[in-house]
């Protein structure tokens, strides 16, 4: 079974200096060509069986695009969303820093963000999400999963088996794709992060 891990476009957050997370921000014309090369690329490369996106418009408007390249089904999981960063969702980075700093020494990975979740909460959606997909599509030989950033880097932990705590960050650009396959109980990392779709 592979695992195709792609990131949305490029959203109008990005643009605004603003945290996303749970802000449902649409992707900027230039996130639509970014999910149109990526999903050109992937038909012709590494063609899915299915599609799981997260429902956040810039995931689910990159999956769209995908799944319109590849012709094959589409379904969303609320559980491959982005961070659940509460009160922060949609609102200034300058503002967030005057208005919600961070305690001294950051926040603890346990303590969850004003209306949101904490890291650790974070981490176990991840690994759940994984654990769930590997056996509910079992069937597929390749599926492909379109979600965002710091979720991708949670989601390659639990791939990892990486402890709960894990400091690591993996870094994935805009419409970058990573692929993983497990084989007889071996987890194998083919690449990570390619972008060369963009070039």
């Amino acid at each position: 079974m592979e695992l195709l891990i792609v990131r949305h476009g490029q959203s109008e957050a990005d643009l605004l200096g603003v945290h996303e997370g749970r802000a449902d921000f649409p992707l900027t014309d230039l996130g639509e060509k970014q999910a149109k090369l990526m999903s050109v690329y992937v038909a012709s490369h590494f063609p899915p069986d299915i599609i799981i996106s997260s429902p956040l418009k810039r995931a689910r408007s990159t999956a769209l695009i995908l799944q319109e390249e590849t012709g094959c089904q589409l379904e969303e999981e609320t559980d491959l969303m982005e961070f659940n960063n509460g009160i922060l969702a949609g609102i200034s980075k300058v503002e967030a820093s005057i208005n919600y700093p961070l305690p001294p020494g950051g926040r603890p990975v346990h303590i969850p963000i004003e209306k949101g979740e904490s890291e650790l909460e974070f981490r176990f959606r991840a690994e759940r999400i994984f654990h769930q997909i590997i056996l509910d599509y079992q069937e597929y030989e390749r599926v492909a999963i379109v979600s965002h950033g710091g979720f991708i880097s949670q989601f390659l932990k639990a791939f990892l088996n990486q402890p709960n705590t894990s400091n690591h960050v993996f870094s994935t650009g805009d419409t970058g794709i990573h692929l993983l396959e497990i084989k007889e109980n071996v987890r194998i990392i083919k690449f990570m992060n390619k972008q060369e779709h963009l070039n």
